[in-house]
């Protein structure tokens, strides 16, 4: 379909596309097997400018768009959705410092970011607290112009990669999720350090690492907003952040359809392309049309945001919902289309497979997005 991006948006994804083609796809499968993480891409994106496609203007940046975000995610995870995570787990990572940073705190980080200089990362799930978010257990307590912090965050993207980390933590355990405070730590304070990789199903090439605070001194100034704010910065970021996991499910779902529509052309039985099978061209028809609604939903609530709306959590989770239900769908379906070949690693479709399921699952299960859902729908009647 037609999206009607502007000439500057046009040149983000042709930008985006040629990274993905050029740089990832001769490597993805090397990167899937040995959980490499891509420097040497991310070097690439840095180069083209594509983390300056995170940051607003102001701060060094070209961007800073919800809409632009989707593009360059969507395009990176076509070709492989594990190292996609290294522009779009430093998205999430940098939201909280751009919706409540100060001056200061953005002069400071976001033009580290938009350069490619530093990767970022958010931190908020812990061993007792994931989708139960005000359940965090690690504490920040204030000792004069410091916080110190205690503490372990768990499954933490471009966990032990990224320099600039924003960490959920509570500073008034008897206020709940009121009590919850946000900071930018960075990598290398003393205090901070990393747990093991993970070892995971699918987006391999993402590092993945648990963050371990022992008497983790923080100066006051990476406060992000107020004492008590955490919670709701932690809520917008989610908001801001989902059409994103949208754009990269969507991404997911069109390269697996891609392989698929590519081998049915070729693969002969009973001495025709398999594609001209009945069977398998309703199953190529429901895969693009799921793909096109997905993606019309990524664009629309994305230019929504961008465009200034201020109540977006409904459409938010409705499109992380949505399109990481299709990339599922739809990449199990490309496996079954290719039979045999698709359930073999020479061919890429399996690996889609892998990497769609954590997009049900991260930055709020696809349970989590109904609740989400069903409350802001109830409250409109």
């Amino acid at each position: 379909m037609e999206y009607f991006l502007t000439e500057e948006q046009n040149e983000i994804r042709d930008i985006a596309r040629k990274v993905a083609e050029e740089k990832i796809k001769p490597l993805r499968q090397q990167y899937d097997h040995e959980g490499i993480f891509p420097w040497d891409v991310v070097k690439v994106m840095a180069q083209t400018d594509l983390f300056a496609v995170l940051i607003p203007e102001e701060y060094d940046g070209i961007s800073g768009k919800v809409t632009d975000l989707a593009i360059v995610t969507e395009e990176l995870s076509r070709v492989d959705a594990g190292i996609a995570l290294a522009f779009g787990g430093t998205g999430l990572g940098v939201y909280p410092i751009i919706i409540s940073g100060n001056e200061e705190q953005k002069q400071k980080y976001l033009p580290r970011v938009a350069s490619g200089e530093s990767l970022c990362a958010f931190a908020l799930t812990e061993p007792n607290a994931g989708s139960d978010a005000g359940a965090i257990e690690t504490t920040a307590v204030r000792d004069g112009d410091h916080f110190i912090i205690n503490g372990t965050k768990q499954w933490i993207t471009n966990g032990g990669e990224a320099d600039i980390y924003t960490v959920l933590t509570i500073t008034d355990k008897s206020k709940g999720a009121r009590g919850a405070s946000m900071f930018i730590v960075e990598k290398g304070t003393p205090g901070f350090s990393f747990g093991k990789k993970e070892d995971k199903m699918g987006i391999r090439a993402s590092a993945t690492r648990e963050l371990i605070f022992e008497d983790c001194h923080v100066p006051a100034t990476n406060l992000l907003g107020r004492e008590g704010h955490g919670f709701m910065v932690s809520m917008k970021t989610f908001d801001k952040s989902r059409p994103m996991v949208g754009a990269q499910a969507v991404g997911i779902a069109q390269g697996a359809y891609e392989e698929a529509v590519k081998f049915a052309k070729v693969r002969h039985q009973f001495g025709k392309p398999v594609s001209s099978f009945q069977a398998v061209q309703f199953m190529l028809a429901d895969m693009g049309t799921q793909i096109e609604a997905a993606r019309c939903l990524v664009m629309a609530t994305s230019r929504m945001i961008d465009e200034g709306v201020k109540r977006y959590s409904k459409e938010s989770a409705m499109c992380k919902l949505f399109a990481s239900d299709v990339a599922m769908k739809v990449t199990v379906d490309a496996v079954q289309v290719m039979g045999g070949a698709g359930y073999m690693r020479e061919y890429p479709v399996e690996k889609m497979m892998r990497d769609a399921k954590i997009t049900q699952i991260y930055e709020g299960t696809n349970q989590i997005m109904r609740s989400v859902i069903a409350s802001n729908l109830l409250k409109e009647f």
